[in-house]
């Protein structure tokens, strides 16, 4: 096996563990505030005021994060010691968010706050450089599109393992806080064993880009806002992530709430699941039959579909099946469009301002999620409280039809309008094209600032 398939596979891998570790946060912490540790509506409030606030504090943490990794020079290399060192402190206070030390009141938000506010801080350090390995691995668009779609493939098995059965896991391991305490165990073992494969089994090719001096924090902020092309994307995936993640924080509530049978939840989650698969499997083929400017706009049109069906579903196992399938296979593919273009922008960068910032650059991608997180998490609990769900000190068993309306303008009509901004966003200012990255990468190697690649 060739030094580019051994790259792919074990940078691919790493990410199994890593997606499901987040994942269940992502997805789980909510429901695990508001329906298994039953915090009183005051203690929820402020909790979640903290988890909105604090996670867009942090986001803008992210390009410092970049700035420290760009600076690496290691005999490991800038990205291993990063995602080593972040992914072992975030383990850390990751099991203390799921812990029990019997807090109460302001002592229990201030100990959540602190650990999690650390914790978005090391997984970022993680992420940041993770991602940010995977375009130095290759110059080649294609070979990018390869690697990014087995490493979103590996991703969504590892999230989605933990979306389909995090319910029926915790009741296996005891229910209750004990249940989701010893998932939040096992995900992070699993974390740290899946990245142990892209620390050990990646191979870099340290010689490819010429050496360059310190970044200073000044230099941070030229990087990031004189690079036009990242600027805007970083917009439309804003505006598509804060879609997105609202919507999927949404689905337990709407089968328990809408739908009304929360064990059928797991059904819905497995459907997402396969077809996002389905839709990441096939994207390298796709994108040969179309440019990434029309797959963009053809993905989005799948996506309004899939909304338009779900908005209608209601109590149809079926349509609701279709419509999430629909949606989720639109979404696969912009988010690994999205992945493709902030890596082009790494040598846009590079041409346009005379320096390869790689993980700076990439710090984007987690700094919209966290915030992207943060406004869905928002979203999610004002949802919470206005439709009715969250009444008083306990959540409420059935709500009415205002409280569903409600419900679903807030899961569904919300996300979409915001999706389609992002897709027209990009239409009128990304400018990044197949042809004119190539004649990019071509005057790089013509100043000497990369050589032919090595792999």
């Amino acid at each position: 096996m060739n030094q580019d398939k051994k790259n792919k596979y074990f940078f691919g891998l790493g990410t199994v563990g890593r997606d499901m570790f987040y994942a269940f946060e992502a997805n789980a912490m909510i429901y695990f505030l508001s329906n298994i540790l039953q915090l009183p509506l005051t203690t929820f409030a402020m909790v979640s005021l903290v988890l909105t606030v604090l996670r867009i504090f942090d986001a803008f943490n992210d390009p410092i994060t970049g700035l420290v990794i760009d600076n690496i020079k290691s005999p490991w290399g800038k990205y291993k010691p990063p995602m080593l060192v972040g992914c072992i402190l975030a383990i850390v206070f990751y099991l203390i968010m799921f812990a029990d030390f019997g807090l109460t009141g302001m002592k229990y938000v201030l100990v959540f706050g602190a650990a999690y506010i650390f914790w978005d801080i090391s997984y970022g350090i993680n992420d940041i450089a993770y991602w940010s390995m995977m375009p130095s691995l290759t110059l080649d668009q294609k070979k990018r599109e390869d690697f990014g779609a087995f490493a979103r493939i590996c991703a969504n098995i590892g999230m989605y393992i933990v979306m389909v059965g995090y319910p029926s896991f915790t009741d296996m391991l005891g229910g209750g806080e004990k249940g989701y305490f010893s998932l939040a165990v096992i995900v992070s073992v699993l974390m740290l064993a899946f990245q142990l494969f892209t620390i050990i089994g990646v191979k870099e090719n340290k010689e490819q880009f010429k050496q360059e001096e310190q970044t200073s924090l000044k230099d941070m902020f030229h990087v990031l806002f004189a690079n036009d092309q990242l600027m805007w994307v970083t917009l439309a995936m804003a505006l598509f992530t804060v879609g997105y993640v609202s919507t999927t924080n949404f689905a337990l509530y709407y089968m328990q709430y809408i739908y009304c049978d929360i064990d059928k939840y797991a059904i819905l989650a497995a459907a997402c699941g396969v077809a996002q698969l389905a839709a990441l499997i096939i994207f390298p083929w796709i994108s040969k039959l179309f440019d990434r400017k029309k797959f963009y706009g053809i993905s989005t049109i799948i996506v309004v579909i899939g909304y338009i069906i779900f908005f209608f579903a209601d109590h149809s196992l079926l349509m609701i099946a279709l419509g999430a399938i629909i949606i989720f296979v639109g979404e696969a593919f912009i988010q690994l469009l999205m992945l493709m273009f902030i890596s082009d922008t790494i040598e846009y960068g590079q041409w346009k301002l005379g320096k390869r910032n790689d993980s700076i650059t990439f710090s984007i991608q987690p700094l919209i999620n966290k915030i992207g997180g943060a406004l869905a998490t928002g979203i999610v609990s004002i949802t919470l409280v206005l439709s009715g769900i969250k009444h008083g000190d306990v959540a409420s068993e059935s709500i009415d039809a205002t409280g569903k309306l409600i419900f679903k303008n807030s899961m569904l009509v919300l996300p979409l309008i915001l999706i389609v901004l992002g897709y027209f966003v990009y239409t009128k200012k990304y400018t990044l094209n197949e042809e004119r990255f190539a004649q990019i990468v071509q005057e790089l190697k013509d100043r000497g600032d990369i050589t032919e690649n090595k792999e």
